[in-house]
């Protein structure tokens, strides 16, 4: 048996090690099927309905919509589909310009008025649509991004596929903008496996959406018409099963990481780390914890040992600019995501059983 290495992080891996109580390999985020996962399943083999056409699938948009507060919900493969769909039912089109941001709060528009619309005045074409994202889980400041894409005519289109059981206020996210998408990919809260599901309180968004992401046929007894470009985005009945059985265990879950980012926080506090918590008003779901590093020397040294060490951290994503695919995107004011891009570590998030 090989001597335990003393390094500078290794109180921090001593004290994740005591939270999950093992000294095998801690992965970053895993999921957790404690409920009626398997009856579900079974329940949904037995009446052989496993694809895009079944009672569950039903079941999950009505209980999603509720849970969340929005007036419809609309099942979709994964949170991609979701987004995409939601993009194209708002009428973006080739050409027009979509505002987003690389990490946190979206830059601030360098734009006109005219005509009802929002034109970028460095290269004369319309904003259709802005896009935060709740990173992480915690609700980025929603309500004055909402107050500006109104003010500027831009639609708004929240990226809210970490943030299930995150309220701004006593709000859901994903019910500010006039659609909001959310993943059940299997690293997050809760999980399909892959699924995801568009939110909107606009009815007509709503049947288009989904007219959309079932290939856009046309009811019939027995033809196959389609009226327009569709999509088979539909979430399977089978992901639906699993997916409303991991419903069921959400509060659970979102106590369970609530105590541990408490943890964590009262942790880092007592060795000048700084541990990512929510702003008042803001309720976050603990998603994935972070930690914030004083550069990037001390950053790669923390993901080096801990790595080693059998305890998963990982860095916070390059920044959407610096990708080969969006290096021509105009981009600038980017000083607290290039300061956060070199310094935010993930740490072990997965519920504590």
């Amino acid at each position: 048996m090989n001597a335990k290495i003393s390094t500078q992080y290794t109180p921090v891996v001593d004290f994740i090690r005591s939270v999950y109580k093992t000294d095998s390999f801690i992965p970053l985020h895993e999921p957790r099927f404690l409920g009626n996962e398997k009856k579900y399943l079974n329940e949904c083999i037995d009446s052989t309905f496993v694809s895009s056409v079944g009672k569950f699938v039903d079941e999950f948009e009505n209980k999603i919509a509720s849970y969340t507060g929005a007036k419809y919900a609309i099942a979709t493969n994964n949170g991609t589909s979701a987004l995409h769909i939601s993009l194209l039912i708002s009428g973006v089109e080739s050409g027009d310009e979509v505002i987003t941001q690389p990490l946190t709060f979206v830059a601030t528009c360098n734009a006109i008025i005219k005509n009802q619309q929002c034109v970028n005045k460095s290269t004369g074409n319309i904003i259709k649509a802005c896009i935060p994202m709740h990173t992480f889980g915690h609700p980025c400041r929603i309500k004055e991004i909402q107050s500006i894409c109104k003010e500027w005519h831009i639609t708004l289109i929240e990226d809210s596929a970490e943030s299930l059981g995150s309220f701004y206020g006593n709000q859901h996210t994903g019910t500010f903008g006039e659609l909001g998408i959310i993943s059940f990919n299997g690293n997050k809260i809760i999980t399909s496996g892959g699924g995801g599901c568009i939110l909107t309180n606009n009815k007509d968004l709503a049947k288009k959406a989904k007219h959309i992401t079932t290939t856009a046929k046309e009811p019939h007894k027995w033809n196959y018409a389609h009226n327009m470009i569709g999509y088979n985005y539909r979430m399977p009945n089978l992901n639906a099963a699993l997916i409303v059985a991991q419903l069921e265990q959400l509060n659970g879950f979102l106590k369970n990481k609530k105590m541990l980012a408490d943890k964590y926080k009262y942790f880092f506090q007592s060795i000048d780390i700084n541990f990512v918590t929510g702003l008042n008003g803001f309720k976050p779901n603990y998603w994935l914890n972070a930690i914030v590093l004083h550069n990037k020397k001390e950053r790669d040294l923390f993901l080096d040992e801990t790595n080693s060490q059998g305890i998963m951290t990982r860095p916070i994503w390059t920044l959407m600019n610096k990708l080969p695919v969006f290096k021509d995107c105009q981009s600038g004011g980017l000083i607290n995501s290039e300061y956060l891009e070199q310094r935010v570590v993930n740490i072990p998030s997965s519920v504590n059983q």
